[in-house]
């Protein structure tokens, strides 16, 4: 199986400046991301997609490869599918998997991907495996909808509004730390949410995903914890 995984980073960030090089425990963004993958017990090229010169030197200084990612894919609204696309064109090679892996979604192991490219290994016809993890307080039964006098409307229905969290159903939220989709599949879908997938569970407790400062901040405080728990294991 031939696996490439990607890493997009591009420049001027404006939530947080430099927000893909900003050091976590020491280590850039995409070093964590790099090495997730440069961990794994899968063999696999890793391609940093970026347009930054300061994410380019920080790639040559970690042995990470990178690719120059065109301008118009480089925009505040810039979808990742073109990029995904450039990278597989540049790479020139032919991938059975397609790994995204958002710097910014730091907090994950390269023993949690093993697994997630084992699950394809075991089911054939398996496109995609999104990582998630579970919503507790947050709980779309507690989401409302306003019309223009602020009437609340449930969004979903008014039976589940007063349920107690313990007894409503559970419900996941993509969590950013893992994009895994058969290349066939993303090419014909256009998409790394392809029709046929499943969800890997993570840890609601290390869910993060840093657009702001706030967000980097509560990543420096919740990574002690995280690296002394996953340091034993």
């Amino acid at each position: 199986m031939r696996i490439l995984a990607i890493i997009p980073a591009r420049g001027g960030s404006k939530g947080v400046p430099g927000k893909n090089t900003k050091l976590l425990g020491g280590k850039p963004l995409i070093v964590h991301a790099s090495d997730c993958a440069k961990q794994s017990k899968y063999e696999m090229d890793i391609v940093v997609s970026t347009d930054s010169e300061e994410i380019k030197k920080c790639c040559i200084d970690n042995n990470i490869k990178y690719v120059d990612r065109p301008s118009e894919f480089a925009k505040d609204d810039s979808s990742v599918i073109p990029v995904i696309h450039h990278v597989l064109e540049k790479m020139n090679s032919n991938y059975d998997l397609i790994v995204l892996l958002q710097p910014t979604s730091p907090f994950r192991k390269s023993e949690q991907l093993d697994q997630i490219i084992t699950f394809f290994k075991k089911d054939i016809n398996l496109e995609g495996v999104i990582s998630v993890v579970p919503v507790e307080d947050n709980h779309p039964a507690r989401m409302y909808s306003l019309n223009s006098d602020f009437g609340m409307k449930p969004f979903l229905s008014s039976k589940e509004e007063t349920v107690r969290r313990q007894d409503l159903n559970p419900v996941y939220l993509r969590n950013g730390c893992f994009y895994v989709v058969k290349t066939e599949s993303f090419l014909a879908q256009n998409t790394v949410m392809p029709s046929q997938k499943k969800g890997y569970i993570m840890d609601s407790k290390y869910h993060v995903n840093i657009d702001n400062p706030r967000d980097f901040m509560l990543a420096s405080l919740i990574y002690e914890e995280w690296e002394n728990e996953n340091s034993h294991n």
